[in-house]
């Protein structure tokens, strides 16, 4: 009897817990503008680990952040910070305290952007912790709490007026007196680490009392360093805040820039100031050079050196010569206009002479508009340019504020260029014994046009500034075959032709560190036109005796000095499990090297499961750590962003699902027994989600094994087909447990909206064959989309696809190989790759050549060496095949796919009358940056799914188009 009445009651309860579910609504968009979330990492333990706070933002709504005791939900406060996208907030170092930013209201934003009103302020809320006390502060730009020490929060209000001076009143407000001091004119501040120092420049109006200052903030006493008719900048302190460096600039008519100067402090008690003034140094300063404002300058860390950039001085027009010769010739041409209007017979009234000065008047716009034409509006394009001119013009600022690293010796007073044009970088070791030059301008030319990449190295003596050569024409197929230094600065791990070495400064000695080793840490699953590619180093330990390098699966710990020590597989399980341990949490962002003293925690990532966790290892007594991964949290979910509280032992990592929102959790060194301690997206209950994901395993027309993740719409039954909406972008079936937060993205698709508006999801993966990258997309697509149709769930009659860019691309390409697709929806697609090779990407102004020979493109070679090939995977050569409805979208400002790209598709769909509707979004770029129209092209593109999959009611723009004449009224109806 008991059973019976337990049984019914868990029937009940199952019909009660459906009826909830079925009440659940679809989430549409007009619900995402007000949706709360929590953008990327904002969440913020306090360094004591005591207090957490996170905040909550809309897209068209104010914010909030919430700010708690941790464990003690009775604490928990809400406040108000107006409208942003992202919350500004700190924690003071003890934990005592806790500032944030309060916004303008949206409301506010939108009635002062329609009243074109001056700009709105921000406010500081400062929050003594465990108490309602809150003090406001007005018109702030930005504020700091004193490091270390967190005795005083200084504040930097907006500017008001006072001209072309840079400075604002800084408050520094005391937190154990509550009592406020104003500084006048403050440009920048910055305090010391341990915050017993606050080092700041003063810029008034007229310059007048101008300079550099330093207050010793437990005694509230201020010091000026130097003071002058000049502009100090850059602030920098050293890492251990013993001594700071600044710089000096000022005007010279005579030249375009100001002339700069290095200023130097150090003994901060009595402090020590060094400034040095090129203009006083003739023998070793290049006087046609300055000292940059456009590089920061740097201590060494023995404070014998300072380091800055200088750049050549450019001399100034001189303009009012030019203005006086200009004045002379207007003088003239009115005095003979005058005579001309004298002479003229037929003014015969005061209205007739009226009107001849007019036209008079009229003339001389016209003449000086003729003058300025006398100089040609142009550019000159040549064969032998390194960078093509648009390349040029997109880096004409950087090129033109360029400066070349420098240094001063203190105790000798002697100034050393360390670089110039025949080595373009230069990277200041660590320790600053050494640096590492870097240039590529021998094969520049040849990078660009075929993406192959070259460059040569050297070593540069700190001591000296003498420059050696290290390697020439070293090939460098991705960023892990690049030098990368030690934490003592004296050696770099470098690849080169499938291996790993290191390179010993002082000796000048190399090693093969991985040469007769078990495995190879070349990617052979990178399918890009290049050679021996490596897998990543996690990079060096602490006391530069190891380095931690992946092979794809587990990662390795090689000694990086000789010893009797052998390569040590920490991980040991990966490629017999098939779990990639992917990279290293860096808990402490002021670590130099990986401490091995300490457990270090791996991210982990099942290939086939798409599970994700945490594993640690553990440090061994004789040094290094000990094989054998212990796993922390194992997972059929997306785990990461694992982080700890400053000087606490209190963790924190993010966890999320496709279905269930990013939250965080708090836990302990051990990670064990995590508690949730975020409502990220506390609407999310009132809405229908996905019921869920399936994986699907298929093997290409290649042979290659791959998978796809399928992801099942809100309220799915078992044995129920669903329309279907198939997106792609390479491999992206490890996104398996992503949670897509409710949005208007930049390409108008979010998966999350559409499986809980009752369409299934399927993400296949894609891998290429080098001269057929469409051809790649159908030999992997249509066989996973076949397995995926197999699972039950995906109604093959109702299957529509979409992809944005190089996805976009392979959209196009497939509607002219297959019919299986009911729609397909492709953004910012490639559709001639012939015509697309030759044109340029204009958001950096380079070439597409590269991007198709070296990277995405994989071809081997230019069309004129391999034209069947681009013939054979260019959307537009097929174009007669197409019988799937198409939505384009392409805007006129596109700098990665050029617009002519969308319009030869569409005019050759168009001729052949094949249904196709292009959505041109004025003024955009790549992808759609304004709210309007992000929202617009959402909403048009899930109606057209809804239309062709779901078998709804056409819309009229699908149906039968949009005048020009008629699109502000079509305009006006559809807006939300």
């Amino acid at each position: 009897m008991i059973k019976k009445h337990l049984l019914t009651i868990w029937a009940l309860f199952l019909i009660a817990s459906l009826a909830i579910a079925q009440e659940k609504k679809p989430i549409t968009w007009q619900d995402i503008p007000t949706w709360k979330y929590m953008p990327g990492p904002a969440f913020q333990l306090s360094p004591d680990g005591q207090w957490m706070a996170y905040g909550l933002v809309q897209v068209e709504g104010d914010g909030e952040i919430i700010l708690q005791k941790v464990g003690d939900d009775s604490s928990k406060k809400t406040f108000k910070i107006g409208s942003t996208s992202y919350p500004s907030m700190k924690f003071s170092e003890d934990g005592k305290w806790f500032a944030y930013t309060e916004y303008p209201t949206f409301s506010q934003k939108k009635a002062n952007e329609k009243s074109k009103g001056k700009p709105l302020k921000n406010k500081a809320i400062l929050i003594k912790m465990g108490t309602d006390d809150q003090k406001e502060f007005e018109n702030v730009s930005n504020y700091s709490f004193n490091g270390k020490a967190s005795t005083v929060l200084a504040i930097n209000l907006s500017k008001n007026g006072n001209g072309d001076a840079r400075g604002s009143d800084l408050l520094i407000y005391h937190l154990a007196s509550e009592k406020a001091q104003n500084i006048g004119n403050v440009a920048d501040f910055s305090f010391n680490k341990a915050g017993n120092y606050l080092a700041y420049t003063v810029d008034a109006a007229n310059q007048s009392g101008n300079g550099l200052y330093l207050m010793n903030v437990s005694a509230n006493s201020m010091q000026i360093l130097d003071s002058d008719k000049a502009s100090y900048r850059s602030l920098a302190w050293t890492e251990k805040g013993e001594a700071f460096a600044a710089l000096k600039l000022v005007k010279d008519k005579k030249y375009k820039q100001d002339k700069g100067q290095v200023i130097g402090v150090k003994n901060l008690s009595a402090p020590q100031v060094t400034v040095y003034n090129p203009e006083k140094d003739s023998i070793n300063f290049d006087q046609t050079y300055t000292i940059s404002q456009n590089r920061r300058p740097m201590w060494s860390e023995d404070l014998t050196r300072l380091f800055y950039g200088i750049h050549p001085l450019v001399l100034a027009e001189e303009k009012e010569e030019k203005k006086e010769v200009d004045q002379d010739s207007v003088k003239q041409a009115e005095a003979d206009a005058m005579k001309k209007i004298m002479a003229d017979t037929t003014i015969k009234s005061i209205s007739d002479l009226q009107k001849a000065i007019a036209k008079l008047d009229s003339g001389k716009v016209k003449d000086k508009k003729g003058d300025e034409a006398d100089k040609p509006d142009m550019t000159i394009w040549h064969w032998n340019d390194s960078r093509l001119q648009s390349r040029q013009q997109v880096m004409q600022n950087q090129d033109k504020n360029y400066s070349f690293w420098a240094m001063y010796d203190v105790n000798a007073g002697k100034h050393i260029q360390l670089q110039d044009s025949s080595m373009r970088d230069l990277n200041i070791l660590d320790k600053q014994r050494y640096a590492l030059g870097a240039d590529y301008s021998a094969y520049e030319l040849d990078m660009n046009l075929d993406g192959q990449r070259y460059q040569d190295f050297y070593i540069v003596d700190l001591k000296t500034g003498e420059k050696k050569e290290l390697f020439k024409k070293m090939y460098l197929p991705n960023y892990s075959s690049f030098p990368r230094e030690s934490p003592d600065g004296t050696k770099l791990i470098y690849g080169l032709d499938g291996h790993y070495y290191i390179y010993d400064i002082p000796s000048g000695q190399s090693r093969n560190i991985t040469e007769g080793m078990p495995v190879s840490f070349v990617n052979v699953e990178d399918d890009h036109n290049i050679e021996k590619p490596l897998y990543g180093a996690l990079g060096w330990s602490s006391d530069s005796k190891y380095v931690l390098i992946r092979d794809g699966w587990d990662i390795w710990q090689i000694p990086a000095v000789e010893s009797k020590e052998t390569p040590v597989n920490l991980t040991v399980n990966g490629k017999t499990d098939q779990i990639r341990y992917q990279y290293r949490f860096g808990l402490d962002p002021e670590e130099k090297g990986i401490d091995l003293s300490k457990p270090a925690y791996i991210r982990m990532y099942g290939e086939w499961t798409k599970k994700s966790g945490i594993a640690q290892l553990s440090p061994a007594k004789k040094g290094g750590l000990t094989p054998g991964a212990k796993v922390l949290i194992w997972e059929d979910a997306n785990v990461g962003n694992l982080s700890k509280a400053k000087n606490a032992d209190a963790y924190y990592f993010s966890k999320e699902k496709f279905n269930e929102p990013t939250q965080v959790f708090l836990t302990d060194a051990s990670l064990s027994d995590p508690k949730q301690v975020t409502e990220n997206a506390p609407d999310a209950a009132q809405y229908a989600w996905s019921a869920g994901t399936m994986l699907v395993d298929y093997v290409s027309d290649k042979g290659a094994k791959l998978q796809g993740t399928l992801f099942l719409p809100a309220g799915y039954k078992e044995g129920q087909k669903y329309p279907t909406v198939v997106y792609y972008y390479e491999k992206l079936s490890q996104t398996r447990h992503n949670w897509s937060n409710p949005g208007f993205g930049g390409t108008g698709w979010n998966p999350g909206v559409y499986t809980s508006n009752g369409f299934a999801v399927f993400i296949p993966d894609i891998v290429y064959t080098l001269d057929d990258p469409g051809m790649s997309a159908v030999w992997c697509v249509i066989p996973a989309v076949k397995e995926a149709i197999k699972t039950g769930v995906v109604d093959e009659n109702n299957i529509g696809i979409h992809g944005h860019s190089w996805g976009g691309y392979q959209t196009s390409f497939l509607i002219t190989q297959t019919d299986m697709f009911k729609a397909a929806a492709a953004g910012a697609p490639l559709t001639n790759m012939i015509s697309m090779y030759d044109l340029i990407y204009w958001n950096s102004g380079g070439g597409n050549m590269s991007i198709f020979e070296a990277s995405q493109g994989r071809f081997r070679g230019g069309p004129w060496e391999n034209w069947e090939a681009y013939e054979r995977n260019s959307p537009v050569y097929h174009v007669k095949n197409v019988k799937t409805p198409l939505l384009l979208l392409h805007n006129d400002k596109d700098g990665a796919v050029d617009f002519t790209q969308g319009i030869e598709y569409y005019s050759a769909l168009r001729r052949l009358k094949k249904p196709v509707v292009m959505m041109q979004y004025k003024g955009e770029n790549h992808g759609l940056s304004k709210l309007e129209n992000r929202k617009d092209y959402s909403v048009r593109m899930m109606e057209f799914f809804d239309h062709h999959l779901k078998g709804e009611t056409a819309p009229d723009w699908w149906k039968s188009g949009v005048n020009l004449l008629d699109l502000e009224e079509h305009l006006k109806k559809r807006a939300f």
